[in-house]
C-alpha cells in the first residue's frame, strides 16, 4: 500500500528518513550530475530497489531526472530541503524560546530568589 503524503514537507521528509536515499543525495551535492548505476554502486542492492529509492527522492522534488537514450541522469534540487530547513530552524526558535521563557519563570519562583 503507497503512503500518500499531504503536503511537501511530508514527502521531503518520508524521502530523508532513510540513510540510503541521504547518502544518494550526499553524493549528488558532492558530485552534481550523476547516472543512476553511479547512485546504486555504493549499496548493494538490486537495480530495482535503486530505482525505487530514486523514485521516491524525484516525487519528494529532491531530485531531477534527465534521460539520455537508455540513460537516467540525476541531479539535486535544493528547494525542498531548504524548505525543510527552514521549517526546522522555525521549531527550533519556538522551543528554545518557550524552554528560555520556563526556565526564567523557574528562577522567578525558585523560593532562594524570595529570600
Amino acid at each position: 500500500m503507497a503512503i500518500k503524503y499531504q503536503n511537501q514537507l511530508d514527502r521531503t521528509f518520508h524521502a530523508l528518513g532513510d540513510s540510503t536515499r541521504r547518502q544518494m543525495l550526499s553524493m549528488l551535492s558532492k558530485r552534481g550530475e550523476s547516472t543512476a548505476s553511479d547512485l546504486g554502486q555504493p549499496f548493494e542492492i538490486a537495480q530495482p530497489s535503486v530505482s525505487k529509492h530514486l523514485r521516491v527522492l524525484e516525487s519528494a522534488g529532491l531530485i531531477s531526472r534527465r534521460v539520455d537514450g537508455r540513460v537516467h541522469r540525476f541531479r539535486l534540487l535544493v528547494k525542498p530541503l531548504q524548505e525543510a530547513q527552514d521549517w526546522i530552524t522555525h521549531q527550533r526558535e519556538f522551543w528554545e524560546g518557550s524552554l528560555d521563557a520556563l526556565g526564567d519563570l523557574l528562577d522567578e519562583l525558585s523560593p532562594e530568589k524570595k529570600k
